[in-house]
């Protein structure tokens, strides 16, 4: 995983203290900056309690860390007010090969969160499948440095949204994810849930090879049944390999449109032929199309906007807009969409304590440089660059049962209490799909 400036955009629902700007940023935020170890530990217990609506809180006791108990993560509550059905998609490209490892055809996995015209009798579907969990903890703390190696029962994460319920017969708009490089796709689950509950169909998408565990129906010749990253640090930091990244995320979020398209028209797209949720392809109302996502996926979000023109609206959670530079002291290529702007809603969200600051700044401003453009910008203060995904509450969960310290937790996802994180990014992603692509 690698002030608000308008040209014209989202605007719905005014400004919040929490976000840079002319209002200025968090009371005391000269405090906050500082915030000590046990103010924190504090609030991740208060704002278990707190976001946990009918899941209780985690289970957080001394003996966690020492392995007496694994730790029981725990994810907010949606709050629109659509029950939710989830199903999974497994979908091979045949017209590409794989550019990471020596497979003849590119897999990509999904998953579809959608309103459900009832969940009575179907389960609560899990975060994230128990053979991408079991490796989690052997992979994903490479990469997040902090994260805990063994405590934590990722396994036993559940979502709020119900494997196999029927969908709605009523079309809604399609949302795409796109996760942060080297994330798998489940980490967007938080943001998912909330959108479907308000009358979204949503589709998170896994990159395979990039993605640090994605779990598959089987194996197949070449590769093993739970495929891991072939990443082994920051992709931004070898141009090449941030091309292959970017342009194979691209390439598997217009194959995804494709084979949602096949979905809509009565097929059943997914490769090893599984039953799909009764009318989950009459909810997909693909004139209506927008796209979110983090990191490389906010990259990729803005960048399939604009070389796809059946994505009307995006969101890019912090994600660069230009190449790397081919050598130090140059300058990255931008993106066409940075270089010559786009006709279509752009929301650019930031946060203050993202490390590359300065270097996503060029692209940026370059967005928002387009006169006759359609980007806002924002930026989240005392926070971090994984605030935008499920990090952010899972990490203060983390600290609170003592397996994550206070100075990692900041590093992940700020200072900042996800009792006001959590509603906050909500808040502007679903205002802005809100306004752009609205449900009725």
């Amino acid at each position: 995983m690698f002030r608000k400036n308008v040209n014209d955009g989202e605007r719905a629902g005014g400004r919040s203290v929490l976000e840079h700007g002319h209002e200025g940023a968090v009371p005391g935020g000269e405090e906050m900056a500082g915030v000590s170890r046990r103010t924190l530990t504090t609030s991740a217990a208060l704002t278990a309690t707190m976001l946990l609506a009918g899941g209780g809180t985690a289970q957080a006791d001394p003996g966690k860390a020492r392995g007496a108990k694994d730790l029981t993560l725990r994810l907010p509550a949606p709050t629109g007010p659509h029950r939710i059905g989830v199903s999974m998609l497994y979908l091979v490209d045949r017209a590409r090969r794989d550019p990471w490892e020596p497979l003849p055809v590119r897999e990509v996995m999904a998953t579809v969160f959608y309103p459900a015209r009832t969940v009575r009798g179907y389960p609560v579907a899990p975060q994230m499948s128990r053979g991408a969990a079991e490796r989690l903890p052997f992979i994903d703390p490479l990469f997040h440095e902090g994260l805990p190696a063994k405590g934590v029962n990722w396994a036993g994460t559940k979502t709020h949204a119900h494997t196999g319920a029927p969908a709605q017969d009523v079309r809604r708009p399609v949302l795409l994810y796109s996760p942060g490089g080297g994330d798998p796709r489940t980490l967007g689950t938080g943001i998912a849930e909330e959108l479907a509950g308000r009358g979204y169909v949503v589709v998170t998408i896994d990159h395979p090879g990039d993605g640090s565990e994605v779990e598959f129906p089987h194996a197949r010749a070449g590769r093993k049944k739970v495929r891991e990253t072939v990443f082994r640090g920051n992709p931004r930091t070898d141009p090449k390999v941030f091309r292959t990244a970017i342009d194979t995320r691209i390439a598997d979020t217009r194959f995804v449109l494709d084979q949602l398209e096949a979905l809509a028209a009565g097929r059943n797209p997914d490769a090893a032929g599984r039953p799909l949720p009764e009318h989950l392809g009459r909810v997909l109302d693909l004139r209506r199309v927008g796209i979110y996502g983090h990191s490389a996926g906010g990259t990729t979000a803005a960048e399939a906007m604009y070389e796809d023109r059946r994505i009307q609206a995006a969101i890019n959670l912090e994600g660069f807009l230009d190449h790397p530079p081919a050598s130090p002291g140059q300058e990255g290529r931008l993106f066409p969409i940075a270089q010559y702007g786009t006709d279509r809603p752009l929301l650019l969200l930031g946060s203050d304590g993202f490390p590359y600051k300065r270097e996503l700044e060029r692209s940026w401003s370059a967005m928002l440089a387009h006169r006759h453009g359609c980007t806002t910008r924002r930026q989240f203060d005392h926070a971090a660059h994984a605030v935008f995904n499920d990090y952010a509450v899972i990490a203060p969960q983390l600290q609170a049962a003592g397996l994550m310290s206070a100075a990692h937790r900041i590093e992940l996802v700020g200072a900042i209490d996800p009792a006001v994180s959590v509603p906050l990014v909500r808040h502007h992603v679903v205002s802005f799909f809100t306004r752009h692509l609205p449900t009725c």
